[in-house]
């Protein structure tokens, strides 16, 4: 089975070119590192890493605090990390600087892994939540190099996704030496799907370990200041294309109620950020961007904040949050982050990337479901015209957050155990 995935790897190659070439015309930096995608690049002069691979910006949100962590016990270790996203790139740099060695994952052709692990021999390998790569995880084996999957998630609907490839998915996660899953559900599914039931362990998510930046809740506060103390807000937060015309529909109800309310709106994606720019604009919103002005004005109805991994002081200044991804079925993004700032959560009904911990949420009384769009307005307007509810749905938030707290320690234990064993 796996031989026919090379071949058919090797047949899409042409495809592959093309598609760099395509987007390079949109990121330059495609243009001059897109031989790392065939394992060319110029190695670290020390040997002996700790290679950590996270796809794009949410997984490298989610494995900031276990790479400060390996900073702190390994200081002596290179950390390398590896993305395959623009996106992903520059949120790594953002993070990380020169702190960090960053690459683009090769791609998944027998020569270039072989290229690519030659060069980094790295002492331990890490791959982020979902990333299964059937030629590096067997290449992986035969070095000797440790893998381990972190913050392991794998939704039904993935797993369903992997029923015609079964044979070549328990292949490749046989070569894996530990799966630190998410949830106790993720465990199961990974059980499931061939993995070995003694690698397998449920650490928890470390999105529940991520560091709140110093100053965020004071820049909050001096936003608001800015902006108006007693104006009603929310945020929209990673949003996706289908979701930004539901999100500006209940801005327009909560409106009709609450004048001077503010919708703070975070697209996803940053090639989006000019479209829905000028979508607000179109229906007539008063707007301003982080980009321009900044921060918004008393006068500012939408605030489109056009930048990468500047979410958490705004989610701080924020009455209540809604975390897109969920009305169009992507799976949600992180409703931690702004359960860790006590903020209400709501969330649409797609929410299989985390199902586990959003049931958690609404368990407890932290986050509520709306079941689409139309229901996205008069679910906000229920509340942030009730004080009490909010406080309330923030303590709750911030409880689960709390609870959830310790799965860096639980894997830093596991990566001790490779790296230093006894």
């Amino acid at each position: 089975m796996r031989y026919f995935y090379t071949f058919i790897m090797y047949l899409v190659t042409p495809l592959l070119m093309l598609r760099l070439l395509a987007r390079g015309l949109r990121a330059g930096s495609y243009h001059w590192r897109w031989l790392e995608r065939f394992g060319f690049f110029q190695a670290p002069a020390s040997r002996g890493c700790l290679w950590v691979h996270a796809v794009s910006v949410g997984e490298v949100n989610a494995v900031e605090p276990l790479v400060r962590a390996l900073q702190r016990e390994y200081p002596d270790a290179p950390l390398v990390m590896t993305t395959v996203t623009p996106t992903g790139t520059a949120r790594v740099q953002q993070l990380f600087g020169d702190g960090v060695f960053h690459l683009y994952l090769p791609y998944d052709l027998p020569f270039a892994v072989s290229r690519f692990l030659g060069k980094l021999r790295p002492r331990l390998a890490m791959i982020v939540e979902t990333e299964i790569w059937p030629n590096l995880y067997v290449a992986c084996r035969r070095r000797g190099i440790p893998l381990m999957i972190v913050n392991a998630r794998l939704s039904e609907r993935s797993l369903r996704g992997y029923r015609p490839l079964r044979g070549l998915l328990r292949s490749s996660l046989r070569c894996v030496n530990l799966i630190a899953a998410q949830s106790s559900a993720d465990a199961a599914r990974y059980r499931l799907a061939g993995a070995d039931p003694q690698r397998i362990m449920v650490t928890g998510n470390m999105k529940s370990d991520m560091p709140i930046p110093g100053g965020a809740v004071a820049e909050a506060a001096r936003m608001r200041a800015q902006w108006g103390q007693r104006r009603p807000v929310w945020m929209a937060a990673s949003t996706h294309e289908g979701e930004e015309l539901a999100v500006l529909e209940a801005h327009l109800q909560v409106l009709k109620r609450l004048p001077d309310a503010l919708l703070l709106i975070a697209p996803r994606h940053p090639e989006r950020f000019k479209l829905v720019e000028h979508a607000v604009r179109s229906l007539g919103f008063s707007a301003a961007t982080r980009s321009v002005e900044g921060v918004p004005s008393v006068s500012t109805q939408v605030f489109v904040l056009d930048a990468m991994g500047q979410m958490i002081p705004f989610y701080a200044s924020a009455d209540v949050a809604f975390v897109g991804g969920s009305l169009v079925p992507i799976g949600g993004h992180n409703a931690l982050e702004p359960a860790a700032l006590g903020v209400p959560v709501l969330m649409g009904p797609h929410t299989f990337n985390a199902e586990e911990i959003n049931r958690h949420l609404i368990e407890e009384g932290g986050a509520e479901r709306v079941d689409d769009g139309e229901q996205l307005g008069p679910s906000l307007l229920r509340v942030l015209l009730d004080p009490a509810r909010r406080a309330e749905m923030g303590r709750a938030a911030l409880g689960v957050f709390e609870s959830e707290s310790g799965a860096v320690q639980r894997v830093m234990q596991q990566i001790e155990q490779v790296l230093r064993p006894s």
